[in-house]
């Protein structure tokens, strides 16, 4: 293993990093992740833990210390304000970038952003991701070819709690539908493969110094109602829900008054003004000269699949009946 590449790796903890350090590890990799509570049970104990988080100067220096590459997945996707967005997700990566180009200046960065920083005007979420990006290409000014951005669309799969409600939804005879236009996905067993061929595999180079998306296998997306439509078949239903629309305006209003709601409460909900207005954004898909090279990596696993594997997981969990 010592002739292995260390790789290090922000956000490691979470839904997508808990999957990425698995196929790291899969991969041959030494895993250096940064956390600031120790890994779940059940991870790799071959990962060596750095405890600290992104706005530690020491411990971020100890996490890039002769690394290979860094893979940049932490963020928040939900905060109570435009402020804490931006001190995560841009200025967490701000450090980052410089931290890496002053440690290991010979090391290569994949960064995890969003496709929302396609649309950085939509939200304060989709603002800071658009944010973070640009502070790492100006970190990487002096080498624009060692950092790489990926995209990730809505990402599911096994441990996710975010589309969990899509699932739920589905039970039942009617359901909300929100949002006309078509959106790209992609199973998280999908997104860790592609970020770690990014980082570590052969074909590594193709994909240095830009921006791309991430996708399955339909990288022009899908209808919200298509969405439902194999969320209820993955959950066995017969027929999927009858849908009611609900309009622009009542949505916006609505997450209007999930922020007001959550700054009574003093929590961070999902659902705000700025979520409705992704929502209501007509296109999230991917073009093709936004994907990665096929040579680099090809997306398995197609939303039917990947809904069914989704929710045996959920139930063998207890997240589902």
């Amino acid at each position: 293993m010592t002739g292995a590449p260390l790789v290090a790796v922000t956000g490691a903890t979470g839904f997508l990093g808990g999957h990425l350090v698995q196929a790291l590890a899969d991969a041959g990799a030494r895993v250096r992740i940064l956390a600031r509570r120790p890994p779940a049970a059940g991870a790799s104990r071959d990962v060596e833990v750095i405890p600290g988080d992104l706005a530690d100067d020491g411990a971020l220096r100890r996490l890039v210390r002769n690394a290979h590459v860094l893979i940049h997945a932490a963020g928040l996707i939900k905060a109570r304000d435009r402020e804490t967005f931006l001190r995560v997700n841009r200025d967490g990566a701000a450090l980052v970038g410089r931290i890496l180009r002053e440690t290991a200046p010979g090391a290569r960065l994949v960064a995890v952003s969003s496709l929302a920083a396609r649309e950085p005007e939509l939200s304060p979420y989709a603002a800071s991701k658009r944010a973070g990006e640009d502070a790492l290409r100006l970190a990487h000014a002096d080498a624009p070819r060692a950092l790489t951005i990926l995209r990730p669309p809505m990402i599911y799969g096994p441990g996710d709690r975010e589309t969990l409600a899509i699932f739920q939804a589905a039970r039942w005879p009617w359901a909300v539908l929100v949002g006309t236009g078509r959106i790209a996905a992609i199973h998280v067993a999908d997104a860790a493969a592609a970020i770690a061929a990014v980082a570590i595999g052969p074909n590594a180079d193709q994909a240095a110094g830009r921006t791309w998306a991430l996708a399955d296998d339909t990288p022009g997306g899908y209808p919200m109602a298509e969405v439902m439509r194999q969320a209820a078949h993955a959950m066995g239903r017969p027929s999927p829900p009858r849908l009611i629309a609900i309009p622009g305006p009542m949505l916006l209003a609505a997450g209007r008054l999930s922020s007001r709601w959550g700054a009574l409460r003093g929590t961070a909900p999902i659902f705000t003004e700025g979520k409705a207005r992704e929502i209501l954004h007509p296109d999230w898909t991917v073009p093709p000269h936004e994907l990665l090279p096929s040579a680099l990596h090809t997306a398995r696993i197609g939303l039917a699949e990947g809904f069914r594997d989704t929710v045996a997981w959920y139930r063998a969990a207890g997240w589902l009946k």
